[in-house]
């Protein structure tokens, strides 16, 4: 007789949810009670958790066993199954031989990914808990999410907070906003999805009050599925990367017009006088005026003039979102849009100013007490190494050369062993066929997974872990007003173990096991993670329930905040009593400090630079489509992608290719065809949809595919990244640059070959005491 369906809290990327399990699988998943907008997504899981693509034990790569050769097979070979005692016998001795030859500069503990919503079998902070605490390693500063912004925004406004999501909230923006203009857009797909987790979906509900409050709506984007429904928002199409050439020519608008807050400049900012003159064309003869914007960005002069009066007429907020900065110089946009919001004069008053992630990830602009989320530290790194995130190609293929990044000089280390858990870089890289010659140069790469994903398929030593479903831990985003308990639903599948048990294990192998898990298992670390937010929660006079009655429950709500949260409110009050962290205290609109770095691709004020591929490049008469690149609707990056919901959702087998039908009829392309991107770089096979919503010249493509190569002329699965350009943002911060990539696309003549991306790799039978 079958058993009853037990239930278990747990959490997401995705949402908060119960799983229900009958008989040890995992049948089903419920939404979170307190969930206004779910995500459908969560209804994954069951096929991910049992998925056929789980690695079920320990296993080496055959060249490798062998005789520790052959890196060019990684992604061919096939692997031997060993046990646990082999693997991780293979992976002390290698760490201890690495360290002691080369050092820990030759061990790249990069680990970048989403992995687990949970804060301690969070897998790259065990990474890197666990490889500091045996003498350091190499780490990436930044991320590809927000990279450029991160090292940009102290320069001008003191702080990257904003772009974390700490931005004038929701309740200031209903209250008071009469104009949202929202450059890249406020794609509600994306607001599925927030790091840590979320225990509440409010985007979509936000939206739709900001509308009933009267709130007029403008989306700057190439694609109008960038404009939710919810906010009947207007639409201006503009040319991908151009936006800064727009934000100036809407600023030369305020200012040729006499519509700028001369006061709020006077007051709050440093160094209108060289941005001004920059604007008028003082210096290269060539004013930033509407009519010179029209030319780079496709908007028409009158259209950019309008907006510029409207919104100095009116309480305007300036969103832009994260994708703005991930093109080449992706930093001017944002300094652009604070330049701009600083002519209006309208920062730090309710419901004005700028702000970024509004679509960019549920979460930003929640009213929510300034508390801490859970979190596990990963301590420090005694190795003091790091290289800008986005920069992991060149790493690999230019030891030893010179970059540089964010005022200073590097060099790029000697890796020998790569340690990777917790993601996949051959999903969030750019121009994965320059990736795959540079993974083929370390000696060694260790990968923990649950399933054989594209990484996995390219590493030594595969170990595998659990899932969410399999462990006990405790989650909460910065962003989310819940706290999660994540109770273990089943056994671990296969032979999986946890990462923090995995990591103990080597520790334990190492000599420094205390060290790492001071002393502490599963169920003590999260009571201890629980108990590290008590100070903060007594200081703001808010009551944290015992862990026993937290566990028990499921979760906790953090009350709603006292007042409504106003950016830069108090500095605008009082500038001298409030500065912000810059060098003049004030908003720069001129940086002594960036000036004083001498680069010539960020210069000391917002600027109109083209980037290395746009439409109006040279490049454009080879490669006339600019291709965009989007977070998918199905999944999260390419978590999720075997997932039989998300395959159903492909066209022609492959992802999906959104085409303008006159470009398509240009080049013989009707709907659900196979299509052939191409340049340069790669090529990759996706399905034609067409849609007059987007603007022509311009291709949209999801990113998230598990890169399957046929070889390196083509990817089958359709992963948009062999196309995708991989040079920093600029010399400052050194950020992906995605979203600056022309390609042409053709119809596939003949049978496209078949999709092999989810074929687990050849597995010999499992091996005890293979060769050390």
């Amino acid at each position: 007789m079958s058993e009853a369906i037990s239930r278990y809290p747990s959490l997401s990327h995705w949402g908060a949810y119960t799983a229900l399990v009958r008989d040890g699988r995992v049948i089903g998943c419920e939404p979170f009670a307190h969930d206004q907008a779910p995500s459908p997504l969560i209804h994954t899981m069951p096929d991910m958790v049992h998925s056929p693509l789980r690695i079920a034990r320990p296993s080496v790569r055959a060249s490798w066993l062998r005789h520790r050769g052959a890196p060019e097979l990684r992604g061919v070979d096939g692997y031997v199954e060993v046990d646990w005692d082999t693997a991780l016998a293979l992976v002390h001795d290698e760490l201890q031989r690495v360290r002691a030859q080369h050092g820990p500069s030759a061990i790249f503990g990069g680990s970048y990914g989403w992995s687990s919503a949970g804060r301690l079998h969070h897998a790259r902070t065990l990474t890197h808990r666990f490889l500091y605490a045996g003498g350091g390693c190499v780490d990436q500063s930044g991320n590809y999410s927000w990279g450029a912004a991160q090292f940009l925004l102290p320069h001008i406004i003191g702080t990257y907070a904003p772009v974390t999501g700490r931005i004038t909230d929701w309740n200031s923006v209903v209250g008071h906003t009469r104009l949202l203009i929202a450059f890249g857009g406020i794609p509600l797909r994306n607001t599925q999805i927030a790091s840590g987790g979320a225990g509440d979906h409010s985007a979509p509900g936000w939206l739709a009050r900001a509308r009933q409050a009267g709130m007029r709506a403008v989306v700057v984007s190439p694609t109008r599925a960038d404009a939710p429904a919810a906010l009947a928002a207007e639409w201006i199409p503009i040319r991908p990367n151009t936006d800064a050439a727009m934000m100036l020519g809407m600023a030369h608008t305020l200012l040729a017009e006499d519509r700028h807050d001369r006061d709020f400049l006077a007051r709050c900012c440093n160094g209108f006088e060289q941005y001004a003159d920059y604007l008028l064309g003082r210096a290269d003869g060539q004013p930033k005026d509407a009519a010179w914007a029209e030319r780079i960005c496709g908007v028409p002069a009158d259209t950019i003039r309008a907006l510029a009066r409207d919104a100095a007429g009116a309480r305007t907020l300036l969103s832009c979102s994260w994708s703005l900065q991930r093109g080449h110089r992706g930093e001017q946009p944002y300094w652009g849009s604070v330049a701009l919001a600083a002519l209006l004069g309208q920062i730090g008053l309710p419901g004005g100013g700028f702000a970024f992630g509004h679509g960019s990830m549920n979460g930003a602009g929640n009213p929510r007490p300034d508390l801490p989320a859970p979190e596990m530290r990963a301590g420090r790194n005694p190795a003091g190494a790091s290289i800008p995130v986005a920069r992991l190609t060149d790493m690999l293929l230019q030891p030893g050369e010179p970059y540089e990044f964010n005022g200073r000089t590097g060099i790029y280390p000697d890796i020998r062993l790569v340690y990777w858990a917790g993601g996949n870089p051959f999903h969030h890289h750019q121009d994965l066929n320059r990736l795959m010659r540079a993974w083929a140069r370390p000696e060694t790469i260790i990968v923990h997974e649950p399933w054989w994903t594209p990484t996995a398929r390219r590493a030594d030593i595969v170990l595998p872990a659990t899932t969410t479903l399999e462990r006990n831990d405790i989650g909460g985003s910065s962003r989310d007003r819940y706290l999660l308990a994540m109770r273990q639903a089943v056994a671990p599948v296969g032979r999986s173990r946890n990462d923090f048990d995995i990591y103990r294990e080597l520790a334990a192998r190492g000599g420094f096991e205390l060290a790492y898990t001071e002393g502490r298992d599963e169920m003590t670390w999260i009571r201890h993670i629980y108990e590290q937010m008590r100070p903060a929660w007594e200081a703001a006079q808010l009551t944290l329930p015992a862990f026993d009655e937290f566990w028990e429950r499921g979760h906790v709500a953090l009350p709603p905040p006292a007042r409504d949260f106003v950016l830069f409110e108090q500095f605008r009050e009082d500038p001298a009593g409030h500065p912000l962290k810059t060098r003049s205290g004030r908003l720069e609109l001129h940086s002594a400090a960036i000036a004083e770095f001498g680069y010539d691709d960020c210069p000391p004020h917002p600027a109109w630079l083209p980037p290395v591929e746009w439409l109006g490049a040279e490049r454009a008469a080879r490669w006339p489509l600019h291709l965009v690149t989007c977070q998918p609707a199905d999944r999260l990056h390419s978590q999720l992608d075997p997932a039989p919901a998300t395959r159903a959702n492909q066209v022609a087998g492959r992802e999906a290719v959104l085409l303008h039908p006159d470009d398509a009829a240009e080049r013989g392309i009707a709907q659900g065809d196979v299509v052939r991107l191409f340049n340069d770089r790669g090529a990759c096979l996706g399905g034609a949809q067409l849609s007059a919503d987007l603007l022509r010249g311009v291709v949209v493509m999801p990113t998230g595919a598990w890169f399957d190569p046929q070889d390196d002329a083509l990817e089958r699965h359709g992963n948009p990244n062999v196309l995708t350009v991989d040079v920093g943002t600029s010399r400052l911060a050194q950020g992906p640059s995605a979203l600056s990539a022309l390609v042409q696309v053709e119809r596939w003549q003949g049978d496209a070959p078949a999709v092999r991306a989810f074929e687990p790799p050849a597995l010999q039978p499992e091996a005890s005491g293979a060769p050390r």
